[in-house]
């Protein structure tokens, strides 16, 4: 992507420019991200060999193509790699898909197939009266599916059912939870004035001190991105397991309306008091990993908790605000009104319905009024707040504070945060370590979405040889 002009005066140039974002970029911003786009005065470094690969092949390289649109593929991916850990069926999955390429790729058609086949899984198979495993599963694959659909409501004809898609979903998920031998401890855990809803997961119910993991979700990840990002891959090797919504995620943000915070610690170390009171947990040894977004949040809460015993950054993210395409991020100025008049008058009259959708969604965690507007099919009118919010995430002048040893994931083809994992390793002066998943085996892509089993290996792997000796 070219970067655009400084002058503000240039409103064709930048319009242009911005509609520009409903192609390969739109895709890219849609998460949060850029592959190649980012200031020259901070801009992190992807490898020449990745940059020209990701420029020849497209933005989605070496990887199998259900929509044409990377948006949705990578969606795709999601759900498809999460039936190793039975969070999907490929065969559900890969039936949605032809039915949503037969109907024609939108928001509409994705939401809707993945939100009818969330409704299905939830009511009772055609046949013989379910087992409770049936019923378990069943309900984290429709906690998958809803996920996929509630990704993609704000794009749809019906915006408004955004918070009853997330409820559908977290529905779903607590039936798996209800269901699971031992069922996980669930609790309110104080936090300003809404507390952190947590589901603690353990091996079996003996009572037995263990190491724990806390995992972190990213901006838009719903629970059931945890199972199979280290819920289930904590309990097979004798782990505790503690998921949580914090402020900008899950039911914080789309029932409680509590966006994001840059101060993570406040969150983290609520966690860490609840599990340093409880008779099984190792408090020698509890772990933090932060998935997405979240390889920015768990770095800096890590940097001001020293209880925490290792980290893990998958992948690491000093600052979420570059991840934003240049043409998005020149529109803030340091004045409001001046911010607020371009984006109002000269950005979204020109904005393609995809790119406001993506637009919408990006920003809908950093600003209650904006998520508001969306579900009544509106674009927010104040782009100012939630940028200076998302602005104000950078970690760069904090992680040199983080003392336990950490691990940083990198992946080649990053399409989210390029360059700026190996930018966190470098400036990293506790033990660490960086690890890159690449295409050779099919791990590529942000948080390599078609091989969480090999995610998860690499990430316990390190965890257990760093902390067998605390």
């Amino acid at each position: 992507m070219t970067y655009a002009s400084g002058d503000r005066t240039s409103g064709p140039t930048r319009r242009t420019t911005l509609a520009g974002l409903v192609g390969g970029a739109g895709a890219v911003l849609a998460a949060g991200c850029t592959p190649s786009g980012t200031s020259p005065a901070h801009a992190p470094t992807p490898s020449p060999t990745a940059s020209a690969s990701a420029r020849a092949s497209g933005p989605t390289p070496g990887v199998m193509t259900l929509f044409k649109d990377p948006e949705f593929n990578f969606g795709g991916l999601l759900a498809l790699g999460a039936s190793g850990y039975g969070a999907g069926e490929v065969g559900e999955v890969l039936t949605a898909v032809n039915a949503i390429n037969k109907a024609g790729v939108s928001a509409q058609t994705y939401a809707e197939t993945f939100g009818k086949l969330g409704d299905q899984l939830m009511e009772a198979p055609q046949g013989s009266k379910p087992g409770t495993q049936t019923t378990r599963f069943r309900a984290l694959r429709a906690a998958q599916y809803y996920g996929q659909a509630l990704f993609f409501v704000l794009g749809s004809d019906d915006p408004g059912r955004e918070e009853q898609l997330y409820k559908a979903g977290r529905g779903a998920w607590d039936k798996f939870c209800e269901l699971c031998d031992p069922a996980p401890t669930t609790a309110d855990i104080p936090y300003g004035k809404t507390p952190l809803p947590v589901w603690f997961f353990r091996p079996d119910d003996s009572g037995e001190r263990r190491p724990t993991v806390i995992l972190t979700n990213g901006s838009d990840g719903p629970n059931v991105d945890m199972w199979t990002y280290g819920v289930a891959a904590a309990l097979e090797r004798g782990w505790n397991a503690l998921v949580y919504d914090g402020p900008g995620q899950g039911q914080l943000l789309y029932v409680n309306q509590v966006v994001f915070t840059p101060r993570w610690e406040t969150v983290v170390t609520p966690l860490v008091d609840w599990l340093a009171a409880r008779s099984d947990v190792d408090t020698r040894k509890i772990a933090l990993t932060g998935l997405s977004m979240a390889g920015n949040l768990a770095p800096r809460a890590a940097a001001f908790e020293n209880r925490i015993a290792a980290l893990v950054a998958m992948p690491g993210a000093l600052a979420p605000w570059l991840g934003f395409p240049p043409e998005i991020r020149e529109i803030l100025t340091p004045d409001k009104e001046e911010t607020n008049n371009i984006w109002n008058k000269e950005v979204v009259p020109e904005l393609p319905p995809a790119a406001a959708a993506t637009m919408k969604k990006r920003i809908e965690p950093f600003s209650v009024p904006a998520m508001l507007d969306a579900r009544e099919g509106k674009m927010f009118s104040d782009f100012y707040t939630p940028a200076k919010l998302i602005e104000s995430l950078d970690i760069t002048k904090v992680v040199g504070r983080i003392k336990m040893p950490t691990l940083v994931l990198d992946y080649d083809y990053e399409q989210f945060y390029p360059g700026q994992p190996r930018q966190m390793f470098d400036k990293l002066t506790a033990p660490k370590d960086y690890v890159k998943l690449t295409t050779a085996t099919g791990a590529q892509l942000h948080c390599s979405p078609m091989a969480p089993q090999q995610h998860c290996e690499v990430v316990f792997d390190w965890l257990q040889e760093k902390l067998s000796g605390s």
